[in-house]
């Protein structure tokens, strides 16, 4: 299926306002071409490639908001389309909430699209997998894994003259290596928007060689360690922490960043002086979309500056209903880091925990932002600077605003990947009194 450019994309966009009778009209495209390839047992599995498009328009009389999407592009379908968001808004009870659709907006193009990663082919995705498969092979190993990769663009634009267009590329992969016994495990992630920064040989060999490591892990008892944090495991856990600095959650108590009394903890100093963390669009390493909910413009913004919460998130509504200015949700995360290697956290280190990845976590309290999980793949002890033994795996109760709070080094900030609404580059974190539970037999 064809992927639209600017033109294509804008003049459909006028077209299908151009049927809308309703007082505005909202438009959205959104195509991609996503490659994948799928391994497990050292042998390939599934393969394949899915290309879609598919428009979405919203309609409003008044305050009666309908919307209906489709995936065909000729008149008749488009008309059609059109209809049937009308036949709903009409339908539809008042939205208390609703605020007109905004105006033009100035999108900075945001550079997010590679042609090395849009040119990948199956052949590509199967050197990927072989990769794995023969390094497996060679050291007894039982190796499974995913790569993927996307081409993709995205049209928005409403009857008040907005449009915007963009282009992007990504690709992802994750590997897990296993002892044929089952006693040893391994694991990586890697993602990047340039293929050209991806390396499948060296991401397998991060999975196979914690795999060879981690066989005959010993138990350590629970309780509160220092903790050494690879960027995939403090990625999962601060990704909590990213998505709460909404001030709608916060001003209504639904947040850590809620005051007592009401309100939110806007200008507090909540974490160490060494915390920075900031959304930038157009950053090299991870561009995102230039716009965000409800097509506003995104721009850089810092969250957090010298442990300080330096920003909160406000949707249009929630901005006039507190006079506030509103803020586009960020599509990506930044961590400041340090300058040290994993290897130098580590030597730096008497007693501690290095943990590879936190898997399955699930959230205790919001207000505290606690958070529950188990480590897995890959679970080491450190002992006078150096990597003593592999431990078996721990539930851990933990909440990433006291982990910010405990926090004694950090590596290099690394791009960590994420989903379809963040994405993160954080570093290696050295914490203090992490909170083991229990023990957990997984490997």
């Amino acid at each position: 299926m064809k992927q639209l450019n600017q033109e294509e994309a804008q003049r459909i966009c006028e077209r299908v306002m151009g049927f809308s009778k309703a007082d505005e009209c909202r438009v959205s495209i959104n195509g991609s071409r996503t490659g994948n390839i799928r391994y497990a047992q050292n042998s390939v599995t599934t393969a394949g490639l899915n290309q879609d498009r598919q428009l979405a328009v919203s309609v409003a009389f008044g305050k009666r908001q309908g919307t209906a999407t489709i995936n065909e592009f000729d008149d008749k379908s488009l008309e059609k389309v059109v209809r049937r968001a009308e036949d709903v808004a009409r339908l539809a009870p008042e939205n208390p909430e609703f605020l007109p659709a905004i105006g033009k907006q100035a999108f900075k193009p945001s550079n997010a699209y590679f042609a090395p990663t849009a040119a990948i082919d199956p052949e590509f995705r199967a050197e990927v997998a072989s990769h794995s498969i023969l390094a497996g092979r060679k050291n007894k190993l039982l190796t499974a894994g995913f790569f993927t990769d996307s081409t993709g663009f995205s049209a928005i634009a409403n009857s008040n003259g907005l449009f915007g267009f963009e282009q992007s590329t990504d690709c992802s992969f994750t590997c897990t290596a296993r002892t044929e016994d089952g006693r040893g495990s391994g694991w990586v992630t890697r993602y990047a928007g340039d293929v050209r920064r991806f390396d499948a040989r060296e991401a397998s060999n991060v999975a196979i060689e914690k795999a060879l490591r981690s066989v005959d892990a010993k138990a350590l008892e629970p309780g509160r360690y220092t903790v050494i944090l690879e960027p995939a495991a403090a990625s999962e856990l601060l990704g909590r922490l990213f998505n709460a600095f909404d001030a709608r959650r916060a001003d209504e108590g639904r947040s850590f960043l809620s005051k007592k009394g009401g309100g939110n903890r806007l200008g507090e100093k909540l974490f160490d002086d060494q915390v920075n963390v900031w959304s930038d669009p157009w950053d090299k390493e991870l561009p995102v979309s230039p716009w965000g909910n409800d097509m506003m413009a995104r721009e850089r913004a810092d969250l957090i500056k010298g442990g300080k919460v330096a920003s909160l998130n406000y949707s249009r509504f929630w901005a006039a209903k507190q006079g506030a200015r509103a803020v586009a949700r960020p599509g990506n995360m930044i961590m400041a880091g340090g300058t040290k290697s994993l290897e130098q956290l580590i030597a730096s280190t008497k007693k501690g925990v290095l943990v590879t990845r936190a898997w399955y976590i699930r959230s205790v309290d919001p207000q505290s932002l606690l958070l529950t999980g188990l480590t897995r793949d890959g679970t080491f002890y450190i002992e006078n600077g150096k990597i003593k033994h592999p431990i078996k795996n721990f539930r851990f109760n933990e909440s990433p605003v006291t982990m910010l709070n405990n926090l004694e080094e950090m590596g290099k900030s690394v791009l960590v990947g994420g989903d379809e609404t963040m994405t993160t580059m954080v570093p290696s974190l050295k914490i203090r009194d992490f909170n083991f539970t229990s023990l957990s037999d997984a490997v």
